[in-house]
């Protein structure tokens, strides 16, 4: 389908009323379970429909997917998984819908800012948390920030490779306690000085967790996050009603209102 009929097809669908029939549900990255979880459920006030999510490390989830399991919607942190699910056939065409972008995540006593922000992580005793590379985007970004690094400062990848700490993300990885933020709680439990997280994952932490810096990532190490969504039930029509909702200019409100990067939202009048 090309790119153009489709977005004719979803203008359609998002208008369209849902039939009253199964609940549908959505695959998403851990990273939006606050943002897509209201959006899930603005879905069902407008629709009647009730949607099921699962949140957890877009790896994993698409390991389940590849091994069987069959949600209406898949939402990614980055677009490889959708696109590596399209490309065995499972999933449909994958449509980019929000943006993100690393940040670290500090302790309130750690002297860091954006100027010195690599010279700290670099520091033996500077405690480095990472989510895991492979099984959450978020670790790959972070690898991908240790690259920039050591463009700047040869040896910094070895270094960072060496010491960072796979916290989270993993299929291992320790879950927080219900109703907590996992990287608020990670930090709160001072299991890392400086974590590498979404800045979208930061303000949600900041919030939890009284003190906790945000520190912006300089230019020279900056990292974006395309993320992606597919329909994997592709012959049930509110599997496409739901994508096409995400991709409205109600569900892009919504992840806008939780610091993500999007085009679907109105211009101010």
């Amino acid at each position: 389908m090309k790119l153009r009929t489709l977005v004719v097809v979803l203008a359609v669908l998002v208008s369209m009323p849902a039939k009253a029939a199964d609940t549908l549900t959505l695959f998403a990255a851990g990273s939006l379970k606050t943002a897509l979880g209201e959006v899930a459920k603005a879905y069902t006030a407008r629709h009647s429909m009730a949607v099921a999510t699962e949140f957890a490390a877009s790896g994993l989830l698409r390991k389940r997917i590849e091994e069987g399991a069959r949600p209406d919607v898949f939402a990614s942190a980055n677009m490889a998984h959708p696109q590596k699910l399209a490309a065995a056939g499972i999933g449909g065409p994958v449509m980019l819908f929000a943006r993100n972008r690393l940040c670290a995540l500090a302790q309130p006593g750690l002297a860091v800012t954006s100027e010195t922000l690599l010279e700290v992580m670099l520091r033996p005793e500077v405690r480095l948390g990472t989510s895991t590379p492979k099984a959450d985007p978020s670790g790959d970004y972070a690898w991908e920030l240790f690259g920039k690094a050591d463009a700047l400062k040869p040896g910094s990848l070895k270094l960072l490779d060496g010491k960072a700490l796979k916290l989270t993300g993993g299929p291992d990885s320790p879950k927080p306690p219900v109703g907590r933020n996992t990287y608020g709680w990670v930090m709160a439990e001072k299991q890392a000085d400086l974590f590498l997280t979404y800045c979208t994952n930061a303000r949600l932490a900041q919030a939890e967790v009284s003190g906790l810096q945000i520190v912006a990532l300089p230019e020279s190490l900056s990292v974006g996050a395309d993320y992606g969504l597919t329909v994997i039930g592709a012959d049930k029509p509110a599997a496409w009603q739901l994508a096409a909702f995400i991709l409205s200019p109600d569900g892009q409100t919504i992840l806008d209102k939780y610091g993500f990067t999007v085009a679907g939202v109105p211009a101010e009048k």
